[in-house]
């Protein structure tokens, strides 16, 4: 695979992931709410591990694969842990709902998390960067 399908997949997961510094509201509801305060950090480690990858390739290519890794990892015990097993680690399922209430969402439900359309992107965005860059990192033919 060719690194600039690497550098794309990453670019769209910033890209995407920059919503949630600024927030996006449609009226009362929202895609994802400003969260600049409080989560700033989380948006420039990512950034400067790609930025690491694009100086560095040899080692940033592991850095980032692993960064992704692990934010992956923490997205599903925040999100879909509460969807496939009804409860998680991070509060409760009915403090989950109850905090997304207002979040666009394809499926709305009283009774069960199920993550809002803002999150669902950015796992799928999160797992297509994990493969990308994997390909990338293990395969003995990548042109570079």
């Amino acid at each position: 695979m060719k690194k600039k399908y690497c550098i794309i997949s990453n670019i769209t997961l910033l890209l995407w992931y920059f919503l949630a510094m600024t927030g996006v509201y449609f009226g009362n509801k929202y895609l994802v709410t400003s969260s600049y305060k409080d989560e700033w950090l989380f948006m420039i480690i990512p950034l400067i591990i790609f930025i690491i990858f694009i100086i560095k390739e040899k080692l940033g290519k592991y850095i980032l694969l692993s960064w992704l890794s692990m934010w992956f990892i923490i997205q599903f015990l925040s999100h879909e842990w509460y969807t496939i097993f009804g409860s998680g680690f991070m509060g409760t399922k009915e403090g989950k709902i109850e905090y997304f209430k207002d979040a666009i969402k394809f499926i709305n439900s009283e009774t069960m998390y199920i993550p809002d359309v803002y999150h669902i992107i950015l796992h799928i965005l999160i797992i297509v960067a994990i493969v990308t860059t994997a390909i990338y990192c293990f395969n003995k033919n990548t042109a570079r």
